[in-house]
């Protein structure tokens, strides 16, 4: 990468992990907001759906908005609602406006996650975009990693409002950083004037795409069966098992260790074999390692190591899955590229947000229930990649 890129690659990867810090920093803190608003499991776990739809439903806004605007205003935007967001979840006197506030965070976060692919398409092409890419993903990988040690050290020093206060602290300096660390990177000549008809007649063709559905929805009970762990993980964790929040911490960043580790080889292998052999082979260990677990939740067998074990094995097929079935998605919309990764990054959100609630009233705090969510969400995608997919078979 030249080294003209390697600061914006920095800046652009922080920025991206303004959402999935809002995520992964509240999870050791939500058996103790459910203990201090008085609230349920269920309803816990309700704020982290709330959050994924915002995150789902934003991201159709912020990508034709960028190409109108340019790729600044979006961006200023999204990070003061997200602060807004931010402040309400720490004044919430009651979990009805906890989850209102994540629902505004969603809302704002879905900025610095869709608005950061178009400046990389601006400022990079063909194998240095994906230098820049590859640059970024290694920034972002950090953050499952850090975000809930760093929930559990300001737990240890303050009460649960107080990683609120760091998220908009986080906020604050993301402005900073785009103040004067980016460049606008889309000038006034090749900004497009948004066409509501053009946008919904291209997603009614992408609706109609039996490869770019299968595809999108494969991909996205993968992400659901991540995020009923984040859900349902921090209460399992703590409860059944016993960790501390820190314990719990630790425990998740083993999950992602296991995904970003075999995401690095997905490129290679799929060049190697075929992008379609990737997914085929990857899907199928995904739903190997979920259903063996629940079998061996089933027969009482279900213990921390073997849960953390069986998750990672898990995690690392999706790291081979996710990327792969996203470049495989768009492969045949490379004229509407952007509509097509924001209307795929709505539908996967949606679905993990509607997965979790669904399988909420089951969630109790033991393992069992969330190892048989997590492996009926790899059931699904194994079904679906049985599917012939216009243009690539990853059938067998």
């Amino acid at each position: 990468m030249s080294s003209t890129l390697l600061r914006p690659a920095l800046v652009l990867g922080l920025l991206s992990c303004v959402g999935p810090f809002a995520i992964d920093m509240y999870l050791p803190a939500m058996p103790t907001i459910g203990l201090d608003l008085g609230t349920s499991e269920a309803a816990m776990q309700g704020t982290i759906t709330a959050y994924f739809i915002a995150f789902g439903l934003a991201q159709l806004v912020y990508g034709p908005w960028a190409d109108q605007a340019g790729r600044k205003p979006p961006l200023y935007a999204g990070l003061a609602v997200f602060l807004v967001g931010t402040l309400i979840c720490a004044l919430a006197p009651s979990i009805s406006v906890l989850s209102a506030g994540r629902f505004v965070q969603g809302l704002g976060g879905a900025a610095v996650m869709v608005v950061p692919r178009a400046i990389i398409r601006d400022m990079a092409t063909g194998h240095e975009a994906t230098k820049l890419m590859a640059a970024i993903m290694l920034v972002i990988s950090v953050s499952p990693m850090l975000a809930p040690l760093a929930g559990a050290g300001v737990l240890a020093i303050a009460d649960w409002r107080a990683i609120f206060g760091v998220l908009a602290v986080a906020a604050g300096l993301s402005v900073a950083m785009i103040r004067f660390g980016l460049t606008e990177t889309l000038p006034p000549s090749q900004r497009q004037r948004f066409n509501l008809q053009e946008t919904l007649s291209g997603t009614r063709r992408l609706m109609q795409d039996r490869g770019f559905v299968v595809l999108t929805f494969l991909g996205g009970f993968g992400m659901a069966s991540f995020f009923v762990f984040i859900a349902a993980g921090p209460f399992v964790y703590t409860r059944a098992f016993g960790l501390t929040p820190t314990g719990f911490s630790l425990a998740f960043a083993v999950n992602a260790i296991g995904f970003f580790s075999a995401s690095q080889f997905a490129a290679s292998l799929g060049q190697r074999f075929g992008a379609p052999m990737v997914v085929r082979w990857a899907v199928a260990g995904f739903a190997l390692c979920t259903v063996g677990l629940m079998a061996l939740g089933v027969m009482g067998l279900a213990s921390l190591y073997v849960v953390m074990a069986g998750l990672f094995a898990a995690n690392a097929c999706l790291g081979l899955v996710i990327p792969t079935v996203m470049v495989l998605a768009l492969d045949d919309h490379g004229a509407e590229a952007g509509l097509a990764s924001s209307l795929g990054g709505t539908l996967q959100m949606l679905a993990g947000g509607a997965i979790v609630a669904i399988a909420a009233p089951f969630l109790d705090g033991t393992a069992l229930p969330m190892l048989v969510t997590i492996a009926l969400c790899g059931v699904t995608a194994f079904v679906l990649s049985r599917f012939a997919v216009k243009g690539q078979t990853v059938t067998a």
